[in-house]
């Protein structure tokens, strides 16, 4: 058994998943309105697997309704996915300020340097 982030990792992973997640992130769709786009490309048992896999991690739950199958996004999952991505976003942004504080040093290193050879020079064309 997987545990859930890894669930929700390996649903994202695929294309046409995410494509129907965005789908559904405009409201609920039965899967026949949620299969169109896909059906030149794939058969609907297809489409149907890829809802079985987004509904087993918890990312889409699909309700009965007659002769209809109405899937809905559920966040909760997602979000869970997303605080856990967020918790690196705070480590690549203290890197990236890490990475900017030493060009700003390198750049005024550099910047120094120059000023002190054009003074350098100056001083020694006007001893001549």
């Amino acid at each position: 058994m997987q545990d859930q982030l890894s669930l929700t990792f390996s649903a994202l992973a695929d294309p046409t998943r995410r494509a129907i997640l965005a789908q559904l992130s405009h409201g609920e769709a039965n899967v026949s309105d949620l299969a169109r786009p896909f059906l030149n490309d794939m058969s609907l048992p297809a489409v149907t697997k890829h809802l079985k896999v987004l509904e087993t991690a918890g990312l889409i739950t699909k309700t009965r309704d007659a002769q209809c199958r109405p899937c809905k996004l559920n966040g909760e999952n997602l979000k869970l996915a997303a605080d856990w991505v967020d918790q690196y976003r705070v480590f690549w942004e203290q890197s990236f300020d890490r990475l900017d504080l030493y060009l700003q040093t390198i750049t005024a290193e550099k910047k120094g340097k120059k000023n002190v050879r054009k003074s350098k020079s100056t001083s020694t064309a006007k001893s001549e």
